[in-house]
């Protein structure tokens, strides 16, 4: 990778960039630290979310499940019926 294609892909000379994070981190740092927020609780949140989002989805499955068959106990005995009779109708 010739200089000009790492200076584009960092978005500037390596020493820029460096100065740029290294800035930004003390900036976000103090931010952070102002409210009370380390690190770690960050993780925590991001697995807590994921975790949360995991469990929505498989709620839902199981409330469309559970929509399933209460449907099919109304439906089921009533296309079994209209079958019964359709067929007695059919056989005169």
């Amino acid at each position: 990778m010739s200089e000009n294609s790492l200076n584009r892909f960092l978005g500037g000379t390596p020493a820029q960039v460096l100065l740029r994070l290294v800035f930004l981190s003390f900036v976000v740092g103090v931010i952070l630290s102002a409210l009370d927020i380390a690190p770690l609780d960050l993780i925590d949140m991001a697995v807590n979310f994921v975790v949360r989002l995991w469990n929505l989805g498989f709620d839902a499955l199981g409330r469309i499940g559970s929509y399933f068959v209460i449907g099919a106990v109304v439906v089921i005995p009533i296309w079994l019926l209209t079958r019964l009779f359709s067929m007695g109708k059919s056989g005169s």
